[in-house]
């Protein structure tokens, strides 16, 4: 279960605005403002599937000061699980859908005295809310954006447009022209915070980099979420409920439990905010950690496992429910 309710809302409008992305804008059924929101935050998006109910993680994009409506924008992503595909292929203006309410993970540090940005592809979503917010506040910001081609790349010229060159610089692949990290991070006046969203490899060489250079751990923040791995069916017995439950290959823990009516916490449902963390009493098999949140001697102890992304490789799991 999330920690907070959730809201009926009517897709308002769908544009494609790069290739393979589409941005999506819901507004409530009711006819109600929605709840106001911070740069950085993202939903929980509940789709009806046929059979199948899908909960994907999407950061907002719009105006923190827009309560008329949310916008997402969406990566058509191959071999996908079935949300992008079903947000892209299925889903249709008029259409209606659940939301959760706004949860922020990814929050700019009001304290810093200048912001650094770094987005990679679809990592460029929480930022345009986040410089949204910045730019009333008058914040110090700038924002370093890598996009594979200039076609792919979603909202590089309106960014440009609205905040100037100078603030939001653009570096694209098929150009041979990358993100100059080092240049960048050296020399930065105390008091600046790097954010960084995008790939796994672009968040951990970034954020490495910066480690190197001496950056404070305070003044580094970074948001992924992930999508779980699928592996080989196997079990899972709940030793309170004394329930065993099949987990399917195409299929995380988390979604398993919730098919069989198990009331489980999440919040991101991306391996990122620890509020699915599970105990683990035993393990036939070996766990396969996906998460970016357990530290390494969490993993190594084989006592925690998050059951929103993570699985084993084996024949069956104790978990503490």
């Amino acid at each position: 279960m999330t920690i907070n309710t959730e809201m009926k809302v009517r897709v308002a409008k769908i544009t494609q605005v790069a290739d393979q992305v589409k941005r999506f804008r819901f507004e409530r059924v009711d006819g109600q403002p929605m709840p106001v929101f911070s740069g950085g935050a993202h939903v929980i998006v509940s789709m009806r599937d046929g059979k199948a109910l899908r909960r994907n993680p999407y950061s907002l994009m719009s105006s923190p000061a827009d309560t008329a409506g949310y916008e997402i924008s969406v990566l058509r992503v191959e071999n996908s699980r079935g949300g992008s595909a079903f947000l892209h292929e299925t889903l249709k203006e008029g259409d209606e859908l659940v939301l959760s309410q706004p949860v922020n993970l990814f929050a700019y540090d009001h304290r810093g005295k200048k912001h650094i940005m770094m987005a990679g592809g679809i990592g460029i979503t929480p930022f345009i809310a986040m410089m949204d917010q910045m730019e009333r506040e008058g914040k110090n910001f700038e924002l370093h954006y890598a996009v594979r081609t200039r076609t792919h790349g979603a909202y590089w010229k309106e960014l440009q447009q609205r905040y100037g060159a100078h603030r939001v610089k653009v570096y694209c692949d098929a150009e041979k022209l990358f993100i100059p990290v080092e240049k960048v991070l050296e020399n930065q006046p105390l008091g600046t915070h790097l954010y960084v969203c995008g790939p796994a490899g672009m968040i951990n060489g970034v954020l490495g980099k910066a480690r190197d250079l001496g950056w404070p751990k305070q003044n580094l923040h970074s948001e992924e979420f992930l999508a779980p791995p699928p592996g080989k069916a196997f079990q899972v017995k709940l030793a309170k409920s004394n329930r065993t439950i099949d987990v399917a290959p195409h299929q995380s823990i988390l979604e398993a439990l919730e098919a069989n009516g198990v009331d489980a916490p999440y919040l991101c449902r991306g391996g990122a905010c620890g509020q699915c963390e599970t105990g683990v009493i035993s393990c036939d098999g070996e766990l396969e950690h996906n998460d970016h949140f357990l530290e390494p001697d969490d993993k190594a102890s084989g006592k925690k496992i998050m059951i929103c992304v993570s699985r084993i490789k084996g024949n069956a799991v104790t978990l503490d429910l």
